[in-house]
């Protein structure tokens, strides 16, 4: 970016800044005017403003609203983050004054939320002042909020992302897939489970597109079976759990990490079934070229060492 284009872009302001980040929330400038608290002719004046800073054109102008350009897509995301770092500066600020000396945000897929597990007890041990939040998602919506700035870093995988360049990723745990049921299912106790025998079952899956239900739906064209579509489709290891405890006509593809906890709280047996797919490995990704906290390079270190 020329130098020209640089001084202007250090000289907007944070109410150009919230109205840059607020237009792609309300999808036209009136309604991204009256949020802030703004009128709109005054909005206008400073949308003028951002774009001549940028020196590109950041939105198309249409009857139904502002459309971002490749470029306005870019100005929005580092909007929202420069939103966002300032409100974790504010919280990070209170806490401190409250004699808590970090926060630390992680984004967690389900598969790998026994793995964060272990890690927060030794974390929170060795480090009792720091707050730590922990929010399970899928890894195309914690990615999500990883670009906001909402999160330090995700456990989950880069390959849903249609911008992976934006990520530093390390991949540091191997994923096995089981399949679980109610114990009173009556594939319990077979020595053998073909992928056929769950044709009077019903799946609990992750919604489309995700890598575990990419795994099952591959196993199913593997065998030359058509693959199920009365499904139950959910995110939520709560959900999955309480569906398994509560039927045993239910069966779920679960990470080895996750159905080993269910097995061990009795509500769930694991079926002798094994993929032949192999899942994608959990990665530990951050924002590249943005430094992270104390609190979260000690947590990564204590994840990859188990």
């Amino acid at each position: 970016m020329p130098d020209q284009a640089a001084r202007g872009l250090s000289r907007l302001t944070m109410r150009q800044i919230h109205l840059l980040a607020t237009i792609d929330d309300a999808s036209s400038l009136k309604g991204a005017a009256a949020r802030i608290g703004m009128s709109q002719p005054r909005a206008t004046k400073c949308l003028q403003e951002i774009e001549e800073a940028a020196e590109q054109q950041l939105f198309v102008r249409t009857n139904r609203g502002l459309t971002p350009t490749p470029a306005g897509s870019c100005a929005i995301r580092h909007a929202k983050v420069m939103i966002s770092q300032i409100r974790s500066f504010r919280e990070e600020l209170r806490h401190i004054a409250d004699g808590a000396w970090a926060r630390l945000r992680v984004g967690t897929i389900m598969g790998a939320v026994p793995l964060v597990t272990e890690a927060v007890l030794v974390f929170t041990e060795r480090f009792p002042s720091v707050s730590i939040e922990i929010l399970e998602d899928t890894s195309g919506e914690l990615l999500r909020q990883l670009d906001r700035g909402d999160l330090d870093l995700v456990i989950g995988r880069s390959s849903v992302s249609a911008t992976p360049e934006l990520y530093d990723t390390f991949a540091f745990h191997d994923e096995l897939l089981s399949v679980v049921a109610n114990p009173a299912h009556p594939l319990v106790g077979r020595k053998r489970v073909q992928l056929a025998d769950f044709s009077d079952s019903r799946w609990i899956v992750y919604t489309a597109r995700m890598p575990m239900r990419l795994s099952l739906e591959q196993e199913y064209r593997e065998a030359d079976l058509a693959f199920p579509r009365a499904l139950v489709e959910t995110r939520s290891a709560f959900t999955t759990m309480s569906l398994v405890q509560s039927s045993p006509n239910y069966v779920a593809l679960l990470s080895n990490d996750v159905a080993n906890v269910f097995a061990s709280l009795g509500v769930a047996r694991t079926l002798a079934f094994r993929l032949r797919s192999k899942s994608q490995a959990y990665e530990l990704i951050t924002r590249t070229r943005t430094p992270l906290p104390p609190a979260a390079s000690e947590f990564i270190r204590l994840l990859t060492l188990r």
